[in-house]
């Protein structure tokens, strides 16, 4: 019960991030509200492995993190190249 109240509320986080990603006024305000719904999914599929006891999809969270890391800072490099 507990695990359905967690994948609640990051299913309601995501939904807000991606309201945010259509309206955010800004392309760092997209970018911010893209890394909390890619860490909403990560964290979704994390509980999930916990939930359906599969420790291979926390494999799957590693490598997803990795990824959204490394985006994350490619996107502000290039945002911070074109404000000069």
């Amino acid at each position: 019960m507990p695990l359905d109240l967690m994948l609640g509320a990051l299913g309601a986080a995501f939904a807000l991030a991606m309201i945010r990603v259509r309206r955010g006024p800004t392309i760092a305000d997209r970018a911010i509200a893209g890394d909390v719904a890619l860490y909403g999914v990560i964290g979704a599929v994390a509980l999930l492995a916990l939930r359906q006891d599969a420790p291979q999809f926390l494999d799957v969270v590693l490598v997803a993190t990795l990824l959204g890391f490394l985006a994350s800072v490619a996107l502000s490099l290039l945002i911070g190249r074109e404000r000069r």
